[in-house]
């Protein structure tokens, strides 16, 4: 049988695609940088006119501010719900950002806490109209804008909390941090994660209260840094010194109540004398 005689294989050559499809990568990357960039504008148009407008703003304003129509807006964003939830997560990426500043400046878990709130509360104070456009903004929108009934409600709806993925951000920085103080100490960390969530909501719910309440005449509003050390105060007073262990089948109290068997929880769930130390700080 007459042997085929071997030929070289062709060299292998690198994978390269058609000019034509090059070139129309290179465009939509452009493209894309450049609508990036041009929201980015919009967003910022949106938060000059939420400061000149307060925060029932409508798309009008925010086009006004941008040098724009309402139309050319529309392009960058399908509806004003879009555009909100824009403003909402740059608002809310600010925020992070300079929690986190704030936190990385202190190696003490208190003074940490005690700048994270203040943090949060100047924020609040510097810009009150940005801060309400962003939390309860979508429904005030939505009516400066011609909508109503089931319009208003769609916007308020669908964007009822656009705070939740900073309050998920920071209660997860929190808990991370009680965790490492809590194992640090030798105790569990199981309840890290529901005492931030818990710690974070109150923080959140005293600047609403602390923003929307009437200032009297010739009064004024209790200053940023005195209700933070008011807020933190009570938030390492609870941190310090709340049960740290899971109670003891013992320690609770029976199906016919309090009234009728001992509740020793507090005695029997303190950590001791050098685990509490551990965990206290002086401000």
């Amino acid at each position: 049988m007459t042997p085929v005689p071997e030929t070289d294989a062709p060299a292998a050559r690198p994978l390269q695609a058609p000019a034509q499809q090059v070139s129309q990568d290179g465009r939509s990357t452009r493209w894309e940088a450049h609508r990036r960039a041009r929201r980015e504008e919009l967003v910022q148009a949106a938060l000059r006119a939420i400061t000149q407008h307060g925060p029932g703003v409508g798309v009008d304003e925010i086009a006004a501010a941008a040098g724009t129509s309402k139309t050319a807006l529309y392009r960058h964003f399908a509806d004003k719900e879009q555009l909100y939830l824009a403003v909402a997560e740059r608002v809310s990426q600010r925020i992070l950002r300079d929690l986190a500043a704030a936190a990385a400046e202190h190696t003490r878990p208190r003074a940490a806490l005690g700048a994270v709130i203040a943090t949060y509360l100047r924020l609040v104070e510097h810009d009150p109209d940005v801060y309400w456009f962003v939390t309860r903004g979508a429904g005030a929108m939505a009516n400066a804008s011609g909508l109503s009934g089931t319009g208003a409600a769609a916007a308020s709806g669908a964007a009822s909390d656009p705070l939740a993925g900073l309050t998920q951000a920071v209660s997860a920085e929190f808990a991370r941090a009680i965790t490492r103080q809590l194992r640090a100490a030798g105790l569990d960390a199981a309840t890290a994660e529901p005492w931030a969530h818990g710690l974070v909501g109150m923080v959140r719910a005293a600047a609403d209260h602390w923003m929307s309440t009437p200032v009297p005449e010739g009064g004024r509003r209790t200053p940023a840094d005195v209700l933070a050390g008011q807020l933190t105060a009570l938030a390492w007073g609870g941190l310090s010194r709340a049960p740290l262990t899971a109670p003891s089948s013992s320690s609770r109290t029976t199906a016919a109540g309090p009234d009728t068997a001992e509740d020793t929880t507090l005695k029997t769930d303190r950590p001791d004398p050098a685990v509490q130390h551990h965990l206290e700080e002086t401000p």
